[in-house]
């Protein structure tokens, strides 16, 4: 959503801090890359401030200050790829204290390294926090008089869903307001899909237990039509489970894949296969699905649910059994839920005769309404709110 010729407000200069690798795909980073683009799609000048590992799969289409290479810690059952070098946060900061920005806005600001790094000392513009995360965490936990002292700095605080906000409740002075993440929706119109010629289950994300990737592997060696299954990302089960479930007619390994490699995979696909464990603040890939008009078959967690709004087929987790019969329902066509509301089609518009369409369109419908644009909109009030009321 261009900024109007008509405004009168000028643009901004934002700094976006991202702790976590940009080499590496997940939730925040995508978050944080693509609130840039459509930043600047708006007429702001952003720089994003984050750690990178290599040269593989780098983000386009933004400016990008390297906060060097990363270690990995455990946090919320998963690895985060972080910098904590002393060297690279104070260059951080030289640059952040400059006069270069209007406004910092620090994503899962508890995270430790550059955010901590960043936010302990003076010079630096006014300060939105947004907190990804839910769960418990060790560092929350173990460094709250510090989280509570540094949120005093936060000129506003956001959560990205209400799992999340209860979460930062805990470590920060204040309350959060709850906003949303937001999907490229541009993106997924101009990529064509990826030709398979059998029905098609896709799994997106890192290989580590909390995922649930075995459940879904387990799952599909039950079904007696078993799908093609796409299996995208790694993870530290990458190596074990491909030796129980190695390459085959029926299971593609991927790896970690392009941006327009996963938009093609998706609208590909027949299913797009969620099936977490917990730990799950936002549902971001079920809304990527969505926009996709690919069907969602996902765990019923609190973070899925939320995201999906009644349009996912949600099973219990951790029930091999119970997904095996969503994936037959929903690939047969026979799944009854497919054939269920479809409130959020506007009236009068031609709704589709075919339940999988009118499911389809409602759900797109529903993946449209958190569309980047207007999350780029809405941060853009709260910066302007940060830079007249920051904290003293």
């Amino acid at each position: 959503m261009p900024r109007h010729p008509t405004d009168t407000l000028p643009p901004l200069r934002i700094a976006l801090v991202c702790p976590y690798s940009l080499s590496r795909p997940g939730g925040v980073q995508g978050q944080v890359v693509g609130l840039a683009r459509a930043l600047e799609a708006r007429g702001d000048k952003v720089t994003v401030f984050a750690p990178m590992d290599g040269g593989v799969h780098l983000p386009e289409g933004i400016d990008l200050v390297s906060t060097g290479s990363t270690v990995s810690l455990p946090a919320n059952g998963s690895i985060a790829p972080v910098n904590i070098s002393p060297r690279a946060i104070l260059r951080a900061r030289r640059i952040l204290t400059s006069g270069a920005f209007d406004v910092v806005h620090v994503h899962e600001p508890f995270t430790p390294g550059l955010p901590y790094g960043v936010l302990l000392g003076g010079g630096i513009p006014p300060v939105v926090a947004t907190f990804h995360r839910s769960g418990g965490s060790v560092f929350y936990t173990v460094l709250r008089p510090l989280t509570r002292w540094v949120s005093r700095r936060f000129a506003v605080q956001c959560a990205v869903s209400v799992a999340a906000r209860d979460t930062a409740a805990r470590a920060v002075r204040g309350t959060c307001e709850v906003t949303w993440n937001g999907v490229e929706t541009d993106r997924f119109a101009s990529v064509g899909a990826w030709a398979t010629d059998r029905p098609t289950v896709m799994f997106l994300g890192r290989h580590e237990e909390r995922k649930g990737l075995i459940t879904l592997l387990e799952a599909a060696a039950r079904m007696d039509d078993r799908p093609r299954l796409w299996i995208a990302g790694d993870g530290p089960l990458t190596g074990s489970l491909r030796q129980h479930y190695p390459p085959s007619s029926d299971v593609e390994w991927l790896g970690v894949l392009t941006e327009e490699d996963k938009v093609r995979r998706l609208k590909g696909a027949h299913v797009l296969c969620a099936p977490s464990l917990g730990g799950e603040s936002f549902g971001m890939v079920l809304l990527e699905a969505m926009a996709a008009r690919t069907v969602v078959v996902a765990s019923d967690i609190t973070g899925y649910r939320d995201a999906a709004g009644g349009h996912a087929v949600l099973v219990p987790p951790a029930d091999p059994a119970a997904l095996a019969a969503a994936l037959t329902g929903v690939l047969s066509g026979g799944s009854a839920v497919i054939d269920g509301p479809t409130g959020d089609l506007p009236a009068g518009t031609g709704t589709p005769p075919d339940p999988r369409e009118r499911w389809l369109d409602a759900a797109a419908l529903r993946a449209a309404s958190f569309d980047m644009d207007h999350l780029a909109e809405s941060y853009e009030e709260r910066y302007r709110w940060a830079m007249v009321s920051r904290p003293g």
